[in-house]
């Protein structure tokens, strides 16, 4: 077996195909083609002159070698992100990079004004925002900050809960009298609805389903039928009324989170104090209790952030 130029790309091939059990799914945590992962495995394994995968129509499985491989680069991958964490928790500079993750609906419905805000008051900082509803691991620097609603961010992260996340039955104004719903798709992972939904015997007519809260609110918005959406995202839409209160079984606080090694980050503090201040004065409008307001400026409190509880998914 010939190891002697094995590199870190190789192994994150490696890890990223067990972690997901599939070529496609490795591509897209790594951000390459299904074809380039099939590609550099085949060299990989040529090189080594080992197979590392059985490939089995569930997926794909590693075999002895493969395992043993995938533990060394998990290992290395925790490695280099504790270095990296370090070396970037050490700048006191006002500029750099800041990866954010959140939600496509957070962001649509409430968040693209508040980081232009936020540029505009920082502008050598570079943000690079990832919109996803996958799980995030601020440990491995998938990002550095994550804005996320849950009952129970991860123990291993630190934050500050910055509002509550309001829901409630929306329908299109003229379509009031409609007995159909718009509800989550299973690949949406929002079982709290689907539960709130089967409960309310409201389950048997549901006739769209979608994979985002954003397909809902066009579903809703389109007469489609009655949709449980965030109030943040419907009480903009002049075509929906909203039907009864909120739902107090599906409120869910929003959280501001980052990796314990990264909280006195320079830019890190300035994106808290900022977001927090910000997200303040929108309280009305996450509870559903007020339009939602223009950005602010605030001030530059330059505060590390605070842990103030646990929290909850992404």
């Amino acid at each position: 077996m010939n190891a002697q130029s094995l590199a870190w790309s190789d192994l994150r091939i490696i890890l990223a195909i067990v972690r997901q059990g599939s070529l496609a799914g490795a591509g897209r945590e790594l951000g390459v083609s299904h074809a380039t992962v099939f590609r550099r495995l085949g060299a990989l394994e040529s090189q080594l002159g080992v197979r590392l995968f059985e490939r089995h129509r569930t997926g794909y499985v590693p075999t002895l070698a493969g395992d043993d491989l995938a533990t060394t680069a998990a290992r290395v991958a925790t490695d280099i992100g504790a270095v990296e964490r370090r070396l970037v928790g050490q700048d006191a500079r006002l500029s750099g990079t800041l990866r954010v993750t959140t939600t496509d609906t957070l962001l649509m419905g409430l968040l693209s004004d508040v980081l232009a805000g936020f540029q505009h008051q920082y502008p050598h900082i570079v943000l690079e925002v990832e919109v996803s509803n996958r799980e995030y691991n601020l440990s491995h620097r998938d990002a550095d900050i994550a804005i996320r609603p849950t009952k129970s961010p991860p123990e291993t992260l630190v934050g500050r809960q910055v509002g509550q996340i309001a829901q409630a039955v929306y329908v299109h104004k003229h379509q009031f009298e409609t007995s159909a719903w718009v509800g989550p798709d299973s690949h949406l992972g929002y079982p709290a609805l689907e539960r709130w939904m089967a409960h309310e015997g409201v389950d048997a007519e549901c006739r769209y389903r979608v994979d985002s809260m954003l397909g809902m609110l066009a579903g809703v918005r389109s007469g489609m039928g009655r949709g449980v959406l965030p109030c943040y995202l419907a009480d903009r839409e002049n075509s929906l009324m909203k039907v009864g209160a909120s739902l107090a079984s599906l409120e869910t606080p929003l959280w501001l989170l980052t990796h314990p090694d990264l909280r006195r980050t320079a830019r890190v503090m300035a994106f808290f104090s900022y977001l927090s201040e910000v997200l303040s004065t929108r309280q009305a409008c996450l509870k559903g209790e007020a339009s939602n307001s223009k950005p602010t400026s605030p001030r530059d409190e330059r505060q590390p952030p605070e842990h103030d509880g646990d929290g909850a998914e992404s």
